[in-house]
């Protein structure tokens, strides 16, 4: 099979060569690993013959997260999975601290792996009274789970075909004698009688906390999926194969777990004075062992599993193997590792430095901590990050609407909303099984905080390429207003109103221009498209110094205009941010178009949109008041326009519109609302005026005649109510003779985060 392995810059990549079959055979690989040998009789002894629906409710819960995968999986291809994603959407720091935790949860499920390697080598040493050279079981079982992490650092140096080789061979091999351990332990319960045994009379024998507490400890045994996703970058046809690998391999293991736990709960007989449950605790992760020893024929159950078992944790230790070492050379590509573990092998295309030092900490973890500490230290980490990636999916379906997405989840935000909420809380039941496992998660994690804190995000910051082109300070100011410039026409105006504003309180025009970079070429490719930049910006320059105002000029590449408007925002503090509509939009489904809805949807600061007319000398400001922050605003925002444009009077007249037959109590809401819009505002020539009408966009428009501009503010809406500048504002705007500016405050850091991620835009249906 040929594969690209070079990009155009002759820099070393990795090849796409895994096919649909193998990468979900990944997948499957490492979902029915060690948890379905080493943790089912453990979490029977915490849940009780209920394990059984742990194994079910677990499936169904990452079933949730994996919808989350299958969608990002699909549009962002990438080695490093949940890292991968995570930082596209919240971030360097989020994204960080998501691949230090996906690399650590990775390790140490590839420790679990291998720990459950070791103790069955020993037991299958000791079954077949082969010698030991005086090691004890104990030291027996370190040496043969040293052994093989060993050679599955080599055999993922290898190469990816060679890996997934392997893992296809052992994983068709356990999954035939699982398969042959359900139908002979189906057999031994049909000819029980089970209307008095433990699964019939006392399925719940522990609780809801012991089914929480087993539901956390074994979640580890289906994050197998997440494999996949690390598998991105090596992937054919990723936009199809990656979905149809996550949902398949998950409902293959699901089946697998819940028919195993039927069989061992159902056929397994317990010794005299114990229940099945609490002795298939007692024997821990030997447990599938003791239940095989039963149920086959010949006696040849525990060697049967035995064999089993070492295929499963081998090939669940290659899949994550595997994944760990994507996860640490993703980011030694991204500067949150250090560079060598984003060194390629030339001739291998394999991380060979990211392979090693993945095997190195599992090593490490497997000497260190007890297999139960293990798995619910894995388990945590991997609840963790799924919560984040569910977090990202919410905020990259805002921020990136256009990207082609080969699956996409249903029922956003809902979905994702509830997976968030089920891995906070298996999280946290965890705790109650295992402090030593969380403590230990909160020590990794502030250790890797620390590291970027101190040094990696410095790396980042001076390796990302450069988005900011150009960027001219004369002086800074106390007051900043941000006007993004996207045509002449636009320079002309906006610079002249953003002029206006900024020398009325003394401030400064910050002039931007962004240059869409299509996702065809590279960010740095953008540069190519600059020529147009420059003429905007002066355009911009000559308004402000008829004003005697300062310009602080930048250029920025950017993938997403409206992105790269908020982040100059947000990252220059800017005050007011002033943006121009045509009266129209030529995009889909938005009301004001793809670069202004999602920016005044949830402005990163204060926002006026202009619609703009013949400007006039102003004599005459008209401001429609409905009441709320957002009529002040626009109070304020007149006044400042008054005082800075006209060195004679300008009169400022604020309207409110009653509904017809308003009743006394309408008159006296209606004089608060004018009211409360004029606090704080330092002007001396304002009137006010109240009027009659079933059409208040009519009765505005009627009573602009003789205006020379309108400021309206946005309607004041709640959190869960998301509407942007809505109708009536967009109606005065378009139909209006004169220029209309159009007002709305900041959103609050809730707004902005619940906006961010959960809430999807909702547009108003334009009126007529």
């Amino acid at each position: 099979m040929s594969t690209q392995s070079t990009t155009n810059s002759g820099e070393v990549t990795l090849s796409r060569e895994l096919n649909l079959f193998t990468v979900t055979m990944m997948g499957v690989g490492g979902m029915i690993g060690a948890g379905i040998f080493v943790l089912t009789g453990i979490a029977a002894g915490e849940a009780g013959p209920a394990v059984i629906l742990v194994f079910l409710l677990n499936g169904l819960i990452t079933s949730l997260t994996a919808m989350s995968y299958a969608e990002l999986g699909s549009v962002l291809p990438g080695a490093g999975g949940g890292f991968t994603y995570i930082k596209e959407a919240l971030g360097g720091t989020a994204g960080f601290l998501a691949g230090w935790m996906s690399w650590f949860a990775q390790a140490v499920a590839g420790s679990l792996y291998g720990l459950a390697f070791g103790r069955f080598g020993a037991e299958l040493i000791d079954l077949a009274d082969l010698p030991t050279f005086g090691l004890s079981t104990d030291q027996l079982s370190m040496g043969l789970m040293t052994i093989i992490i060993l050679a599955f650092i080599f055999i993922n140096y290898r190469g990816a075909s060679e890996t997934a080789a392997a893992g296809n061979i052992l994983t068709v091999t356990k999954i035939a004698i699982l398969g042959a351990l359900v139908v002979f332990g189906l057999l031994a319960i049909a000819g029980k009688d089970l209307s008095q045994a433990e699964i019939s009379t006392d399925f719940f024998a522990n609780g809801a906390i012991g089914v929480l507490s087993a539901m956390g400890l074994t979640f580890i045994a289906f994050e197998g999926y997440e494999i996949i996703a690390q598998a991105g970058e090596e992937v054919i046809n990723p936009k199809r194969n990656i979905p149809i690998a996550i949902f398949a391999s998950i409902g293959i293991a699901v089946l697998i777990y819940v028919l195993v736990a039927f069989v061992a709960v159902g056929a397994t007989i317990a010794p005299a004075g114990m229940t099945v449950s609490a002795y298939l605790g007692e024997q821990g992760e030997l447990a599938i062992i003791e239940v095989a020893d039963q149920v086959f024929p010949w006696g040849i159950g525990a060697l049967v599993l035995l064999l089993s078992g070492l295929a499963s944790t081998t090939s669940a230790l290659n899949a994550t193997t595997y994944a760990a070492s994507r996860v640490s050379f993703a980011m030694g590509r991204a500067n949150n590792l250090p560079s060598f573990f984003a060194k390629v092998h030339p001739q291998r295309h394999t991380p060979y430095w990211a392979v090693v030092f993945t095997g190195v900490l599992m090593i490490a973890m497997a000497w260190t901590l007890p297999i139960a500490d293990i798995a619910a230290a894995a388990s945590i980490m991997f609840l963790l990050l799924f919560l984040q990636v569910n977090l990202a999916l919410l905020y990259l379906r805002r921020s990136r609407p256009e990207l082609d997405r080969g699956f996409k989840v249903p029922f956003v935000p809902f979905l994702p909303l509830l997976a968030i909420a089920l891995s906070a809380l298996l999280a946290i039941s965890l705790f109650r099984f295992s402090a030593v496992a969380w403590y230990f998660v909160i020590g990794w994690t502030v250790i890797g905080a620390l590291a970027y804190f101190s040094y990696f995000s410095r790396i980042e910051e001076m390796e990302k390429p450069k988005e900011i082109l150009h960027e001219e300070v004369l002086i800074s100011h106390d007051y900043s207003v941000l006007v993004p410039i996207g045509k002449q026409s636009q320079a002309k105006i906006l610079g002249k109103i953003g002029a206006i504003i900024a020398s009325d309180r003394d401030g400064e025009v910050l002039a931007l221009h962004v240059v869409q970079v299509p996702r065809q070429l590279s960010l740095g490719d953008g540069r190519l498209l600059l020529k147009e930049s420059r003429p905007l910006l002066d355009e911009a320059i000559a308004r402000a110094k008829e004003r005697d105002v300062p310009v602080h000029t930048i250029i920025r590449l950017g993938r997403n205009v409206a992105e790269a408007v908020r982040l100059t925002a947000v990252e220059n503090a800017s005050d007011l941010l002033v943006l121009g509509w045509p009266g129209y939009t030529k995009s889909t489904g938005k009301l004001f178009g793809s670069v202004i809805d999602p920016i005044v949807d949830n402005p990163p600061t204060d926002v006026v949109v202009i619609r703009h007319r013949r400007w006039r000398p102003l004599k005459k400001i008209l401001v429609p008041v409905t009441g709320g922050l957002n009529s002040r605003r626009a109070v304020k925002l007149a006044a400042s326009m008054a005082r800075a444009e006209s060195p004679e009077q300008v009169t400022l007249t604020i309207l409110h519109v009653m509904p017809p037959g308003a009743n006394h109590r309408a008159r006296i809401l209606g004089q608060r609302a004018i009211d409360a819009s004029q606090e704080g505002v330092e002007y001396d020539s304002i009137e006010t005026k109240m009027v009659q009408s079933g059409d208040r966009a009519a009765a505005i428009l009627e009573a602009a005649e003789g205006y020379d501009l309108i400021v309206i503010g946005a309607s004041d809406e709640p959190l869960f109510r998301n509407f942007m500048v809505g109708t009536l504002a967009e109606r005065v705007a378009r139909d209006a003779n004169v220029t209309v500016m159009m007002v709305k405050r900041r959103s609050s850091p809730l707004h902005s985060f619940v906006r961010h991620t959960i809430l999807e835009p909702t547009i108003p249906k334009p009126i007529d």
